[in-house]
């Protein structure tokens, strides 16, 4: 016998915990930014952010499961990771185009306020250390193999060059002066600072 589709019932909708409304993760991330400016990554509760966003401790763990994973997930929002690999045609474009993006994500402020706290507790913790190198590094070494190897293949650089040299080149000024001494990057200061990166890739494969 057919049965009639007009008599089926209609398919209930999820409801409750199978819902996560993104007016209430938007206020989360909100009140995670809020609450690192005000108390700093340590002494940050899930608690606190959900008094702070008016939600219920529930609503916050539903999303992550711990106040590490939410911060991580902020941070891999405005990190490296998801955005094309330069394509300039050249060398010193691409490591250009690279500071670019660095020198805007290092100047968010979620990264002045996040960063180092994160670092501070990845010296004390190994598994936050893990946690924080794949949100902080796997998507610029992505975009620094990309520039290595298109480097390699039109002859600007010799095969040994590594991507993790690249990078070591390429973020340490950029930390030190944005993170650390908390001063601004000019255009002009990226311009020299991307034909010194290039001057030392050129001049040696770095450390094996």
């Amino acid at each position: 016998m057919t049965s009639d589709p007009a008599a089926a019932p209609a398919r209930r909708q999820p409801a409750g915990a199978a819902v996560l409304r993104e007016d209430v993760t938007a206020a989360i991330r909100e009140a995670v930014v809020e609450e690192l400016a005000a108390v700093g990554f340590a002494r940050m509760s899930i608690e606190g952010i959900a008094r702070r966003a008016g939600v219920g401790k529930t609503a916050v763990y539903r999303r992550w499961k711990s106040k590490l994973h939410l911060v991580l997930d902020l941070v891999g929002a405005f990190a490296a990771d998801g955005l094309p690999v330069p394509s300039t045609g050249s060398l010193c474009g691409d490591v250009r185009a690279l500071l670019e993006v660095m020198t805007h994500v290092l100047r968010h402020p979620v990264a002045s306020a996040v960063i180092p706290d994160l670092l501070v507790e990845a010296a004390r913790n190994p598994e936050i250390a893990d946690a924080v190198r794949g949100a902080l590094l796997d998507g610029q070494r992505r975009m620094a193999e990309g520039i290595v190897s298109e480097a390699v293949a039109r002859g600007e650089l010799p095969a040994s060059v590594t991507p993790d040299h690249a990078l070591d080149l390429l973020i340490g000024p950029l930390y030190w002066r944005q993170v650390v001494v908390r001063d601004a990057v000019t255009g002009a200061q990226l311009d020299v600072l991307a034909r010194q990166v290039v001057a030392g890739l050129k001049a040696g494969a770095g450390p094996a």
